[in-house]
């Protein structure tokens, strides 16, 4: 990697059980200084040994913590709190917009109920409104996640999953997660600015090869070629000087990436 990339880029080896940093690492929270700090969420896999996905996790949990040595970053613990970085999504401006499905799903928090899931939300978060959508489009996966189908692109404004298909399997969770935010007010009193963004026309599923190459140990969900893969725009990366858009070689790639 080192060869790779060169000089300008930082490699930086941590164990861990998985491999999607958004959702085992920090997220930092910044004041009006510019002083930053991570919230380092418990993590149980999605779902812990209700319906996670993975066992074990323990290199998991400690990648914030080393994270923040590595930088000298302090941190907020929520010991108890499970959440991944990919179940919320924040405007930096008092709202955040999640999924009952992940996070009133039984392998997260199940001893909190709606209103003390939000109150955590509201402390570590520095939020003031808490937008629930209903459902995501992977309940198998990440019971939910709210960054497969909506996503902020600026305060007030929001990109939204969509399909007018009706036998498409997603078809409904667009239309709530579209109609949710249709009534919603955010944190500033406004009304959202809502951006459609299409579904990739054909199904992502897993290839004879993916599946094969997939270690299976215990405690894993076994992937099988023909197996769906909830693909979506939506799960874009915005960084300091580019977006990072998924693509799938489909006739909605090019709308994707113009509307972005």
């Amino acid at each position: 990697a080192l060869d790779m990339l060169g000089e300008s880029i930082r490699i930086v080896e941590i164990s861990s059980n998985d491999s999607w940093m958004r959702d085992i690492g920090p997220t930092f929270v910044v004041n009006d200084k510019g002083q930053r700090r991570m919230v380092d969420w418990d993590f149980n896999a999605w779902g812990g040994l209700v319906d996670g996905l993975y066992f074990p996790w323990d290199q998991d949990i400690l990648v914030p913590k080393k994270i923040g040595e590595m930088d000298g970053f302090d941190s907020y613990r929520t010991e108890g709190f499970i959440l991944e970085g990919g179940s919320i999504h924040v405007d930096g401006e008092g709202t955040v917009i999640t999924t009952e499905q992940c996070l009133l799903s039984e392998g997260r928090n199940p001893h909190l109920n709606k209103l003390e899931i939000e109150h955590m939300l509201k402390e570590y978060l520095n939020v003031e409104t808490v937008v629930w959508l209903k459902d995501g489009i992977d309940p198998e996966e990440t019971n939910g996640h709210v960054d497969d189908v909506v996503c902020f692109v600026k305060p007030g404004e929001v990109i939204c999953l969509w399909t007018e298909d009706k036998d498409n399997e997603f078809y409904d969770v667009c239309q709530e997660a579209y109609n949710t935010l249709s009534e919603a007010v955010d944190a500033k009193g406004r009304k959202f600015k809502i951006h459609k963004m299409p579904l990739p026309k054909n199904y992502v599923k897993f290839t004879e090869e993916e599946a094969k190459n997939t270690d299976l140990v215990p405690g894993t969900i076994p992937r099988e070629a023909g197996d769906l893969c909830p693909a979506t725009y939506v799960n874009f990366l915005i960084t300091n000087n580019a977006v990072i858009v998924p693509q799938f070689d489909d006739e909605h790639d090019q709308v994707a990436l113009d509307l972005l």
